[in-house]
């Protein structure tokens, strides 16, 4: 799966584990060794990044005698490079949203095209619900790759005659990803002669599919492990709680509409209809970031309605020098461009906010102040807010590196992180009297999202053993 946390080896599991550093340091060098011998002299050049990790994945996998190997797509489907695999055991597509543009196309049509690229001849795939032209695509290129295509049913239709089913992973999102689960392991326990699955109901070869709903799965007694596999499963980063004190952090790697959307969801759920604090005040920090070519304005737009009373923007590295954390490194990114787009979301933050005011009588009119803050050399830390008029009542903060931004929000509070240390104090009004209400606050309540590099990040800060 991709893209890893916190360490590299996430993206290697075997029973769930993530591969142990001596298993990833023998066959990473065993197959970039390999690789290295036999290039062609002439175009000499390795595999990038993602199509070394597949490549070595794949000999993972066979060298330690897997018996199923779940295999996520990296970018769409139909050019991605786990995309050689000739005969799965079953294929699925699940809730289609748009990313990856600038590869995958701009309509949620061209992304359906390129993800039912991995269908395969004879191959049974599974979707779940989707928009009626995209789910039409789905359809169409099934039936060009002679493949049989089928929906899932709803989960409720596993329910009917039994208790309702229990999520691990929180969100009601989940439940459309729980169907598409149960049903890509139904095909694999057939194949292996499990009985009493429920049987599917095969489309017969001359029945055209184009014009005709795609057929429904039938649902099927799940098994106890099944019930037991859903209620247990963890995924971090997604939906996660850490409750460190008086401070809780809320992450989600959300990076699209739709999946901000849901986050936004169980954001409200989870942390803003709890009950307020009877003895001091509640502050709600929002900490985002967002990389490649994601329509940043779009996403943040959603992230308004939480009213944040502070929001703080940072790249995805987890200190200025990542010399010494080779897991969270980009070479595409320059700290320069990281924060640069940090800016840019810092004055979209700004303008939704003073959009809101405008439209909202409830809202008090806000206080205007202004001023860009150079750091001092000898200051070692760096704080940028915007030049133009904004309301001190809401205030966006930029801040060079994840480790100065999560210090500045816990404030000493939270036990996993050190306080800022003086040297690194922020002058300007609006850091001061932020630190001055996140230190008295009863509850400090923040959500990190936007990026699933950036929820990589704050865990690797915020849960040491995660590097272990």
């Amino acid at each position: 799966s991709s893209p890893h946390l916190v360490q590299v080896r996430e993206r290697i599991r075997i029973n769930g584990q993530p591969i142990s550093k001596d298993l990833f340091n023998k066959y990473f060098w065993l197959v970039y060794n390999r690789l290295e011998e036999t290039k062609d002299p002439v175009h000499a050049s390795m595999p990038a990044y993602f199509r070394f990790l597949t490549i070595m994945a794949f000999h993972v996998f066979l060298q330690e005698k897997v018996d199923l190997a779940v295999v996520e797509v990296g970018i769409g489907g139909t050019y991605d490079c786990t995309n050689i695999i000739r005969a799965p055991v079953v294929c699925g597509v699940s809730s289609l949203g748009i990313d990856h543009t600038s590869i995958l196309g701009d309509t949620m049509e061209k992304i359906a095209w390129q993800k039912g690229g991995i269908f395969k001849p004879g191959v049974p795939a599974f979707t779940v619900a989707q928009p009626e032209r995209p789910l039409e695509v789905l359809r169409e290129r099934a039936q060009e790759r002679k493949c049989p295509l089928y929906l899932c049913p709803e989960l409720d239709d596993f329910e009917e005659g039994c208790r309702a089913l229990e999520l691990g992973l929180a969100g009601a999102h989940q439940r459309s990803n729980a169907a598409l689960a149960l049903q890509l392991a139904r095909m694999w326990l057939e194949r292996r002669g499990c009985q009493a699955l429920g049987e599917l109901k095969e489309v017969p070869p001359s029945t055209e599919l184009v014009g005709r709903p795609v057929p429904v799965a039938p649902a099927f007694r799940l098994t106890d492990a099944m019930i037991q596999g859903l209620r247990d499963t963890e995924w971090l980063g997604r939906t996660q709680v850490l409750s460190h004190g008086p401070v809780t952090w809320y992450l989600d790697g959300a990076h699209t509409t739709s999946s901000i959307q849901a986050c936004v969801r169980w954001f409200r759920q989870a942390a803003l209809n709890q009950d307020k604090p009877h003895d001091g005040s509640e502050v709600r920090v929002l900490l985002f970031n967002a990389t490649g070519d994601r329509d940043t304005a779009a996403l943040l737009k959603l992230l308004v309605p939480c009213h944040f009373d502070y929001a703080v923007f940072c790249p995805n590295f987890t200190e200025v020098s990542v010399a010494n954390n080779a897991d969270q490194q980009n070479f595409n990114v320059t700290l320069e461009n990281a924060l640069t787009r940090c800016l840019e979301n810092q004055r979209t933050w700004t303008t939704l906010l003073e959009e809101k005011v405008g439209q909202d009588p409830w809202l008090p009119s806000p206080l205007w102040v202004g001023g860009l803050l150079q750091p001092a050399p000898t200051r070692g830390s760096l704080l940028l807010v915007p030049p133009a008029p904004r309301p001190l009542n809401s205030p966006a903060l930029v801040f060079p590196c994840l480790a100065q931004a999560l210090q500045w929000v816990a404030q000493g509070r939270d036990p996993h992180l050190a306080a800022p240390t003086a040297s690194g104090a922020h002058p300007h009004p609006a850091a001061s009297s932020g630190a001055v209400l996140l230190r008295e606050a009863a509850i400090v309540r923040v959500l990190v999202t936007g990026s699933l590099h950036l929820v990589g990040g704050a865990l690797r800060l915020l849960d040491p053993a995660l590097s272990q």
